[in-house]
């Protein structure tokens, strides 16, 4: 939540993912959001505002940007994170206006500053030319080393794994090159042992993210450009990471893991997926300020119970019934500034432990009757708390389990309507028999049903953007799964049908 003390013309230092520092400006504030542009700054000691007078804006021309300013417009939900200090006023250039029409966090603003700067000072020129050129080249034949495949030269993200991704061979040497071909190509997914990926990355700075999963015992990235890893495999048991790398997701790794990360992981925004009560954070980054614990219905706070310097701590419960044990380790850590809560339907107004550094605390989903204690408790307190999602207990009991019961966050007709389309289709896949062409027949009626439903919904309501239709599709494969139904048949019917 934005300090209500903040005005247009309000200066900010904050900590950058590489270790320095650099600042931002309030440029307007319109209701419950507050614009905010980075300045041209980056420097290993803090500035003062002295220093910042006369300032030019941040212009963003890495990559596929063209001269825009880094201007943002950042609802009241998102906490200032603790990197950021206020430190007075200046005048706001009149270059730069009042309010942005581009919406995000304040960590972005702190992001644009790396990123321009990374695509300034780290890459080759020719690597930057060929990016920019590469726009305009159409389709190429790229050979990994299993047969070509025709691919836009301009493709971003490239899957090297599974099925629907490019050819490469199942063993010996991969023809790393081809990706030479690809010079928009800013992101790869990679499957198994390391077969000259990081050396291949190491070569190609441009490629800033990786997706690799079954992951071998060592995975080495230290001399490459990866600033974001996700990383998953049960058998890994070092991972070394390079200095720039500002985001880490790890899933399912070993519990013996050792992250080799710079200064303990201090830069790094840690997120553990498949989360759970006996998850704890890996040996090396003790020095992690920021860890969200992304996963099951019930995880522990004990999981960060060794990070003295942790400042920002999000929880998204993906699982009923959200609840959270051992909270009591929270009130270990000292700097514990800003908490975020996502679908903790299982937390009472006294789960957590009173922290003397907490300064924010946003809650997403809950149940309505904890609302009253929870405002109470904090009233008076230090403590800004942002409230949203908040559900009846009777509504609750009823939808708990169903996946589309925050859609009536959006809009509570079309959010209930489509609570009640999926328990009507849920029902019945459960009454079907295992076995016969009947059940067949009538698992792919129920399943088209609901996506026309669901289409008739989005028609009315307008309730489906991007990130729900995400969440009705991964509904859908499980009801079909329920009777069945395999993945890609169950994608095909979904596609077929649906409108949104």
């Amino acid at each position: 939540m934005v300090d209500r003390a903040v005005r247009a013309g309000d200066v900010a230092v904050m900590r950058l993912s590489d270790g320095a520092w650099g600042a931002c400006q309030v440029t307007g504030v319109n209701g419950q959001v507050t614009s905010v542009y980075a300045l041209r700054w980056h420097s290993v000691e803090r500035p003062s505002l002295d220093e910042l007078r006369g300032v030019e804006p941040l212009k963003l021309d890495h990559h596929a940007y063209d001269g825009q300013l880094a201007h943002l417009s950042i609802g009241n939900r998102h906490a200032v994170p603790p990197g950021f200090t206020w430190i007075g006023s200046l005048p706001v250039p009149g270059v730069v206006p009042a309010i942005s029409g581009t919406y995000s966090g304040w960590q972005s603003l702190a992001d644009d500053v790396v990123r321009q700067r990374h695509w300034d000072r780290k890459l080759p020129a020719t690597m930057k030319s060929a990016y920019r050129a590469a726009s305009t080249w159409g389709q190429v034949d790229v050979d990994f080393g299993a047969g070509a495949v025709t691919i836009g030269a301009a493709t971003p993200r490239l899957d090297l794994n599974g099925e629907g991704s490019m050819r490469v061979p199942t063993s010996g040497p991969v023809r790393w090159s081809a990706l030479d071909q690809l010079p928009r190509c800013t992101a790869l997914t990679w499957a198994g042992p390391d077969r000259g990926l990081a050396r291949a990355l190491a070569d190609r700075p441009l490629v800033s993210s990786l997706t690799w999963r079954d992951a071998p015992a060592v995975v080495n990235l230290a001399d490459t450009g990866v600033q974001h890893l996700s990383l998953a495999g049960a058998d890994v048991r070092e991972v070394r990471l390079p200095r720039g790398l500002h985001g880490l997701e790890l899933a399912a790794v070993n519990q013996s893991l050792t992250v080799c990360a710079a200064d303990g992981g201090r830069w790094l925004h840690l997120t553990l997926t498949g989360a759970d009560a006996e998850t704890t954070v890996p040996s090396g980054l003790h020095g992690v300020r920021e860890v969200a614990l992304d996963g099951s219905g019930t995880m522990s706070a004990a999981a960060v119970t060794e990070l003295k310097d942790l400042e920002n701590l999000r929880i998204y419960w993906r699982k009923p019934p959200g609840r959270l044990v051992d909270a009591a380790a929270l009130a270990g850590l000292p700097r514990l500034a800003a908490v975020e809560l996502v679908d903790g339907y299982g937390l009472d107004a006294d789960t957590l432990p009173d922290t003397a550094s907490l300064t924010q605390l946003s809650i997403s989903g809950l149940r309505r009757s904890i609302v009253t204690a929870l405002k109470a408790r904090y009233r008076g307190s230090a403590v800004r708390l942002a409230i949203q999602g908040a559900k009846p207990d009777t509504w609750l009991a009823a939808n708990l389990y169903n996946p589309f019961r925050d859609w009536v966050d959006d809009d509570a007709r079309g959010g209930t309507a489509a609570c009640k389309a999926y328990a009507n289709t849920f029902r019945i896949i459960g009454k079907l028999p295992q076995t016969g062409d009947g059940c067949a027949d009538e698992a792919e009626a129920a399943l088209r049903k609901l996506v026309e439903t669901l289409n008739s919904i989005d028609q009315r309501y307008d309730i489906i953007d991007t990130l729900r239709r995400e969440e009705a599709f991964d509904a859908f494969l499980k009801l079909a799964a329920e009777a069945g139904v395999s993945p890609h048949v169950a994608e095909q019917w979904f596609d077929e049908c649906r409108d949104f």
